[in-house]
């Protein structure tokens, strides 16, 4: 992605991730690097403002992750959040000391002045989660802000470019905290360019000028990310094929209105039915890593088959998005790809250039772009699904009988979630059938049915995720909806842990 960046350094914040979204949604195009980056790494960026991000790390302790040091004589203008804040004190000559008590959580600043809070009026709420304290601003910066608990709260350098604030102004706890990070772009110069539109536009170009002369080959899931992809390439006019392969892990109806909806948008689509294949595959087993292992194989098995039968082609283009590339590669760029998200080890095994036009994008902006691509609804907006599909859900031995209970059961509990004007209140939902049976009763004879847990949560982007509250009357409804309509199944219940300490799916 060409444009100019905000380059958010991550010192281990639980809120990094967020501070990014949150400069995009300002219309500023933010990158996450690591947070002992080189400059030289940072400058390949063309950086018009650098974010220092929280962190659990004290600056008083002689291994805390630092910034390198050529940045501070850079010239760009920094934003130091909390721990960033403390490091940046710390550079320029202020002092911090260590804590006696945790400050954590709501409070108010008292005192507020200067560009960074033009129009906040009154004390400003925001959210306080740190131990160290900054207790002398650096020569020549001048104390901006400050709580009840905490005197040093923001603090603003000679220039009126760079600043530190010891609240979190990324969370929704910060109720004005955009309009912190809006001043502070607009003092550091920042262009506030970055619209679905202009995304599109780029993207279209960068697949021109990287598929000249080549075709290319692309996995299709069934997903917001491959759906879009598909018809992102067919806009750009690049010869191309795309492969939905129906495992047998799909939901219910899913091959079918892909299908549908992608070939009326003019993608060369080949549906690939291996759903033998990979119930073979994963005969007698339980262990869920080994599932991952046994589905991946498959996939590179059916690729490679279409790669031969329908060549040559020179690039794999996957829908790789940012999360899963910050995870993978440590924040520049995907050179690990994650066996659950893509055809992992593909390329290496074919010779293709890897292609992953949406690896600076989070999922909300691949929906945004689909809408301008003309993927329809029942597509652009359904929730994530797992690469191994249903297989992570049937927990235990994946057989055709308990992937139909699971899809039925599952069908079952999202339309209710659309008929009761929930499902777009929670990012993820879906059914898992548990390996046990318990007993019930039906009519006067007791049985022993399955058991399947329904699981709902709220997310921005899936690395963190707190439990739906749904309501208990709907809950209610989707038991005995799900035990009437699937027999097999005699007790339903519901997740209520949120991630951490859990993951989203279960296995």
């Amino acid at each position: 992605m060409s444009s100019l960046a905000v380059v958010v350094l991550d010192f281990g914040s639980q809120y990094t991730r967020l501070i990014a979204r949150r400069l995009r949604e300002l219309g500023a195009f933010s990158v996450i690097l690591p947070g002992t980056a080189s400059l030289e790494e940072i400058l390949t960026h063309d950086p018009q403002a650098v974010v220092l991000s929280g962190g659990p790390a004290s600056v008083q302790d002689p291994d805390a992750p630092k910034p390198d040091p050529k940045l501070f004589s850079s010239g760009l203008p920094i934003l130091g959040i909390c721990y960033g804040m403390q490091v940046l004190a710390q550079q320029f000559g202020g002092e911090v000391e260590r804590g006696w008590r945790r400050e954590y959580g709501k409070a108010r600043l008292t005192h507020h002045e200067g560009a960074l809070f033009q129009g906040l009026d009154g004390e400003v709420q925001v959210w306080m989660s740190h131990a160290d304290t900054v207790t002398a601003p650096p020569p020549g910066w001048r104390v901006v802000a400050a709580t009840e608990d905490c005197p040093i709260a923001a603090i603003a350098s000679p220039d009126g470019r760079s600043f530190g604030v010891q609240f979190h102004p990324e969370v929704a706890h910060t109720p004005q905290g955009n309009r912190i990070l809006a001043n502070f772009l607009a003092l550091a110069g920042v262009e506030r360019d970055w619209t679905p539109a202009r995304v599109l536009d780029s993207l279209v170009a960068e697949v021109r000028a990287r598929t000249a002369g080549k075709r290319v080959l692309l996995g299709i899931s069934g997903g917001v990310d491959s759906s879009a992809l598909a018809l992102l390439l067919s806009r750009a006019g690049v010869e191309h094929l795309a492969v939905l392969v129906d495992h047998g892990l799909l939901r219910q109806g899913e091959r079918e209105e892909v299908e549908e909806a992608l070939h009326s948008l003019g993608v060369n689509l080949e549906v690939v039915d291996a759903r033998v294949r990979f119930l073979a595959a994963l005969r007698g087993v339980t262990d869920p890593e080994e599932k991952r292992r046994r589905i991946g194989h498959a996939f590179i098995q059916v690729f490679e088959e279409v790669a031969r039968r329908r060549g040559p082609f020179q690039v794999l283009a996957q829908g790789t998005l940012y999360p899963d590339a910050i995870e993978s590669a440590g924040g520049t760029g995907a050179a690990l790809i994650k066996s659950h998200h893509n055809v992992g080890g593909l390329p290496e095994r074919l010779g293709f250039e890897l292609l992953e036009p949406f690896r600076y994008l989070f999922k909300d902006e691949v929906r945004e772009l689909a809408r301008l691509l003309g993927l329809p609804d029942g597509i652009r907006l359904r929730h994530p699904f797992p690469g191994p599909g249903l297989a992570v859900r049937v927990l235990g031995e994946v057989t055709e009988e308990r992937l139909q209970i699971l899809r039925r059961a599952d069908a079952i509990f999202v339309q209710g979630l659309k008929e009761h004007g929930l499902y777009h209140r929670v990012w993820q939902a879906f059914c898992v059938l548990l390996p046990v049976r318990s007993v019930g009763v039906s009519g006067d004879e007791r049985r022993y049915g399955y058991v399947v847990a329904l699981r709902g949560v709220t997310s921005v982007d899936g690395m963190t995720a707190d439990w739906a509250r749904l309501p208990h009357g709907f809950l209610d409804e989707m038991a005995r909806r799900i035990t009437r309509a699937v027999p097999q199944v005699g007790r339903v219940v519901y997740d209520v842990t949120s991630k951490p300490p859990a993951t989203i799916e279960w296995e």
